[in-house]
Formats: C-alpha cells, sequence, structure tokens
C-alpha cells in the first residue's frame, strides 16, 4: 500500500443514522449506523475522508465520540441540525444471516434539504454517493468539479420510487456498486453479469455487484471480474457490509494502494480486495465495534491471507497492504 495522500481527496456522502438491529446473535439497540458512517470508518484505515451528512439534535454525543475515535475521518461536513430528528432504521435478521427484513424505517432528516458540503471540500478528486436519493446524490456530485472518480450507491427504495431520477444519475457516474437483488430489479435481468451489462449501456464504466458470502462481480468495459468473500468465522452482524466493502475499496484508489489508473479494471480488482477484507472485518461485531479495535496490522494480516487465497484462483498478483508513512506516527495515540 501506498503513502497516505498528502491532503484529503476522498469524499462520501449518505447517512448517519440510529439502527436497530435484531439477528439470531442477539440485539442491538440505537446503535450508531448509516452508510456515511460505515463507509468513512473503513476507508480512514487507508488515508483521509471527508464526510457530508447531518443528524439531527437527538444525535447521541457517545456516536459522536465513536466517529472522533477514527482519526481519519474530517467530520467537519457534518451538521447537527437543531429541530431534526435523526433517521433511524430498525431489521431484523433471519437465520441465514443473509437475508433480513426492514421492521422500521425513519426517514426524518432525509426528507429535509440536505447538508451544505464545506467549500474547502469541493477540491475532492475521489467521490462516493452512498445510499441516498438519487436526485440528491446528482446535486451532490456537481459540487465536486475536480473529481476523478465518482461511484455511486443505490437500493431497493429508489430503483422503484425514483427510477427516473436513478436512471440520470448513471449517466453522470464512472461506477455503481449494488447488489444482485438490486441488480435484478433494476434491470429485470436475474444473471447478475447479464444484468451488469445492461447498466453499462445506460452510462457506468464499471459495476460492482455485490454477493454476500459469495463474494463480488467486477463488469468493466475492460473485463470481467469475480473475487470470493473472505471465508468469516465470526458473523454477528452483516449490517453495514456494503458500506464497509465500498470505504475500504474507494479508500485503496484514493490511497494509492490499489495502484493503477483510476476507474481501470486492474486497480478496481485489487481494490475490491481490500474492501472485501475490511468488510470481513466488520461483520465481526454489532456497529463499529469490531472496526473500534482494528489494528492495522491485523488488516495487513489478513489482507496477505487473502491474497494467497485468491492467487490460487489465479486473481491478480499484488503486494500484501504495506503501512501508511503517517500510520506509525499515528500509532501511539489512534485507539484502534
Amino acid at each position: 500500500m501506498a503513502a497516505r495522500p498528502s491532503s484529503s481527496s476522498l469524499i462520501v456522502t449518505g447517512t448517519v443514522g440510529i439502527d436497530t438491529i435484531e439477528a439470531p446473535t442477539g440485539r442491538a439497540e440505537s446503535v450508531l449506523g448509516g452508510s456515511c458512517t460505515y463507509f468513512s470508518a473503513a476507508a480512514s484505515f487507508y488515508g483521509p475522508v471527508r464526510m457530508v451528512a447531518a443528524v439531527g439534535d437527538d444525535f447521541p454525543p457517545t456516536h459522536l465520540s465513536t466517529l472522533a475515535g477514527f482519526k481519519g475521518i474530517d467530520k467537519s461536513g457534518l451538521e447537527i441540525r437543531r429541530g431534526s430528528k435523526t433517521f433511524r432504521w430498525t431489521g431484523k435478521y433471519r437465520d441465514n444471516m443473509d437475508q433480513r427484513d426492514s421492521l422500521e424505517t425513519q426517514l426524518n432528516i432525509l426528507l429535509e434539504a440536505p447538508p451544505p458540503v464545506p467549500e474547502r471540500f469541493r477540491d475532492s478528486q475521489y467521490v462516493f454517493l452512498a445510499n441516498m436519493h438519487p436526485g440528491l446524490q446528482a446535486s451532490m456530485l456537481a459540487q465536486f468539479p475536480k473529481r476523478k472518480l465518482a461511484v455511486a450507491d443505490t437500493m431497493d427504495l429508489w430503483i422503484n420510487n425514483a427510477r427516473k431520477d436513478l436512471e440520470k444519475l448513471l449517466t453522470l457516474v464512472d461506477g455503481l456498486v449494488l447488489n444482485y437483488d438490486e441488480a435484478e430489479l433494476l434491470t429485470g435481468k436475474r444473471n447478475p453479469v447479464a444484468a451488469a451489462r445492461h447498466i453499462l449501456t445506460k452510462g457506468p464504466r464499471f459495476v460492482v455487484v455485490k454477493k454476500g458470502e459469495h463474494g463480488a462481480l467486477l463488469i468493466h468495459r475492460d473485463g470481467l471480474g469475480a473475487l470470493p468473500a473472505y471465508p468469516a468465522e465470526i458473523v454477528v452482524d452483516p449490517t453495514g457490509a456494503g458500506d464497509t466493502f465500498a470505504g475500504g475499496m474507494m479508500g485503496a484508489i484514493a490511497s494509492g494502494a490499489a495502484g493503477g489508473t483510476p476507474g481501470s479494471f486492474g486497480q478496481l480488482l485489487r481494490a475490491i480486495a481490500h474492501g472485501t477484507v475490511v468488510a470481513s472485518f466488520n461483520i465481526e461485531a454489532f456497529s463499529l465495534d469490531r472496526l473500534k479495535t482494528l489494528k492495522w496490522s491485523q488488516l495487513r494480516q489478513r489482507h496477505g491471507e487473502y491474497l494467497k487465497m485468491i492467487h490460487a484462483h489465479g486473481a491478480p498478483k499484488a503486494r500484501p497492504a504495506a503501512k501508511p508513512a503517517k500510520r506509525a506516527a499515528e500509532k501511539s495515540t489512534k485507539r484502534r
């Protein structure tokens, strides 16, 4: 992995929320969640990441302290809006931990005007539009004229209720990240490769299809790639796995850890390997509890193990992650 970039070139916009999670492994009440939250925590292991999101004045101070524990996250774009309520979600996982049901969704602040983008964030070069209304994603994207790579996430809610806005967004971004159910819903094609190829005709250069415990597919104008999931021994809470996957992927791209030209096939395949490894830690505990204690040495070791595993399947060779230049100086002060 290359040294950390000298400036904060990676930015994410999305949700910071409060989750209640029921799973076969237990229940977590009113814990920190949201697409922007998980993405930022994962990306911070690779370098600085700028966060743009909004919460209400009911957002617990303990959750702010948790975010502050990730030193690479620039939270100056996190607005705490008086008189508003934070986005809340309650979900229940089935016995297989691969499927879940949304029991309650309170959009709250998401129904209001989006948070402002700080002026000093507008030079961001790597933009990730985490899950939110595609119309808002497009308006956010327009505020980063110096971007080199823009990638978006989406979900079934927007595919069903904001398809026109989503299709417009697809003409503006370089890549789209979604799971296999969402790919089928968006295109009507059950085969994820066929679905992704159809999405490519709408504008993006590449599509990443997340398949949970079965890994991820990269469908690019320059090639087709597939990487397995890391064989996890502990699965406590899959919430945020897709967002941490995206955070690790984009963090590796922005920091140079994935090498290559922004958005190229080889770079993305290597970046997906990084995202896969970070996500494999996230599922080991509720909320951000595992990422809060994750050490860089543990991340590096698992990344090396994963590379050995995928080399057996003929995946492109890549060097194990090396410690960023600034990580050693932070080691004594950063709580991981």
